[in-house]
């Protein structure tokens, strides 16, 4: 029996400006899209050539408040080719949360809180 990671849910207070988010921090753009028939939700696809991976956003239309993510003790990681320039970007969009120099890695932050750690690629 085999199993294979398809894809993770985040949910999201603001769809747009977490598309926007994701698209402009690490190239994920929408796959595909499914909205209720009475509008109660939004379920987005985002992905990259680099993977089949999907994160799934989901927006639920009675949803008020910011969703609380707890300790923040989870996290999604991303490999990336070029770790100084993906650095730069997000140091310029000011959402790296944190930084293990030690290890060479660091983490940014979603406009929901979720962080998504940076890792670069090891020969």
């Amino acid at each position: 029996m085999k199993f294979k990671m398809i894809h993770e849910n985040y949910n999201v207070y603001d769809l747009q400006r977490s598309l926007d988010f994701y698209e402009k921090a690490l190239g994920l753009t929408e796959a595909r899209r499914k909205t209720a028939e009475d509008g109660s939700y939004i379920i987005v696809y985002v992905s990259n050539a680099e993977s089949d991976f999907e994160l799934e956003l989901t927006w639920m239309r009675d949803m008020d408040r910011p969703y609380n993510l707890g300790d923040d003790e989870f996290h999604l990681a991303f490999r990336v080719d070029d770790f100084d320039a993906a650095h730069k970007l997000h140091e310029e969009m000011g959402c790296i949360c944190f930084e293990n120099t030690k290890m060479g890695i660091y983490f940014i932050e979603d406009p929901d809180g979720y962080w998504l750690e940076i890792v670069p690629t090891r020969k």
